[in-house]
């Protein structure tokens, strides 16, 4: 190949032409570098005056322009979490995990951040999945094992659960032995539902073995022994309560009351349900007192009961009992029932439980909470008494 006399003009002219491309290249690199920091302060600016829309967009800015930014990939993932946008969450965390340069350390945050997501994102399946792989890192742990134990509840898997919050005891040092009396019982529930007796009974040996003075326990064993024919077995368990937490008594004590009366035992029963009212006095003892005096005494005495009782502790329920009785006294005075219509329509209202943590309300009693799903944070009163 021949040498080229033109190839001299040519080869000056490329080198100025890389000479200003280099230039070209470094001034736009400045200009982002000079950018990232704007839009970073600008973002956190906004996030301080709670603008976190704005903030996303900023940090979004930020991350086009230095895409090496590992910390602002978790602020901004959690942003999108926080806001409910769980996708763009899952694509930021999973692209870090993705990163072939990403360091082992924080692999396992980037995963732990993804687990987040998932678990926010009601993907249950995904998340125990992403948090079962946490579990091994020494660094996230007990967090996953946290977050796996919540799963298992909402799942139902109880017998996991068990297994999770026992390891959590063992190594943690965390305190769970009122929750895991209450997967046993849970157990112990789908257990008699099956028809499977022996295999209930065993579930809450063990829940009063974890906690011996778990009330639903002793209660769902009464419960048991009564459909087994074992009534004086049930009446004991039953009885365990008042000894125990006198406080739940009302949530037995009619059972309790029905079981004494058919071993020939009525006076015991309603000795027992004047106590309950006396010593731990609320809307459901009044009114389980009342019922069975009407049934038992008749009306003059259920009245009587109500009369002495309401000055002490008035309540719209005990208030809406002496109007029945009053009504059926009078015939079915109108003016009577259209008073006693009003108030029951209240006490509806006011009938129920409300969660001591969330203030959930449920018409019948719980022992987690439908809301937040906390364990006995139902008190075993009334809104009309806790209000009151």
């Amino acid at each position: 190949m021949e040498f080229e006399p033109w190839w001299l003009l040519v080869l000056p002219l490329l080198f100025v032409a890389g000479w200003f491309a280099r230039g070209a290249d470094r001034r736009i690199q400045s200009r982002d570098e000079a950018a990232a920091p704007r839009s970073m302060f600008r973002g956190l600016n906004l996030l301080l005056n709670e603008k976190p829309d704005q903030a996303i967009d900023a940090f979004i800015e930020v991350v086009r322009l230095d895409p090496e930014t590992i910390e602002l990939h978790y602020a901004l993932g959690s942003l999108f979490r926080r806001r409910g946008e769980i996708e763009r969450a899952v694509r930021i965390h999973n692209y870090l995990l993705n990163r072939a340069d990403l360091p082992a350390r924080e692999r396992s945050s980037a995963l732990a951040e993804l687990a987040q997501d998932y678990l926010k994102g009601g993907l249950l399946d995904r998340a125990e999945d992403a948090f079962g792989r946490l579990v091994g890192e020494r660094q996230h742990r007990f967090a996953a094992l946290r977050a796996l134990l919540s799963i298992y509840e909402m799942e139902g898997e109880w017998a996991k659960a068990i297994d999770t919050a026992g390891t959590l005891v063992g190594e943690a040092g965390e305190t769970h032995a009122k929750s895991i009396a209450h997967f046993h019982c849970e157990l112990a529930e789908r257990a008699i539902a099956a028809g499977q007796a022996d295999v209930a009974r065993q579930e809450l040996e063990r829940a009063l073995a974890t906690d011996r003075h778990s009330v639903r326990a002793l209660a769902l064993r009464g419960d048991l022994q009564k459909r087994q024919g074992d009534r004086d077995a049930a009446i004991a368990s039953w009885e365990a309560v008042e000894r125990e937490a006198p406080q739940y008594l009302s949530l037995v004590a009619d059972r309790l009351a029905a079981a004494l009366d058919d071993a020939g035992r009525r006076d015991e029963a309603l000795a027992m349900l004047m106590r309950n009212l006396r010593e731990q006095p609320s809307i459901d003892a009044l009114d389980l007192a009342f019922q069975r005096t009407l049934a038992w005494r008749g009306a003059q005495e259920a009245e009587a009961l109500l009369r002495d009782e309401l000055p002490r502790k008035p309540s719209l329920l005990g208030f809406e009992r002496l109007l029945e009785l009053r009504s059926a006294a009078a015939n079915g005075d109108p003016e009577l029932e259209s008073l006693r219509a009003l108030i029951r329509t209240q006490v509806r209202k006011l009938a129920r439980y409300r969660c001591g943590h969330c203030g959930f309300r449920a018409r019948d009693f719980h022992w987690q909470c439908p809301g937040c799903k906390n364990w006995d944070s139902y008190p075993p009163r009334r809104i009309e008494e806790v209000e009151g």
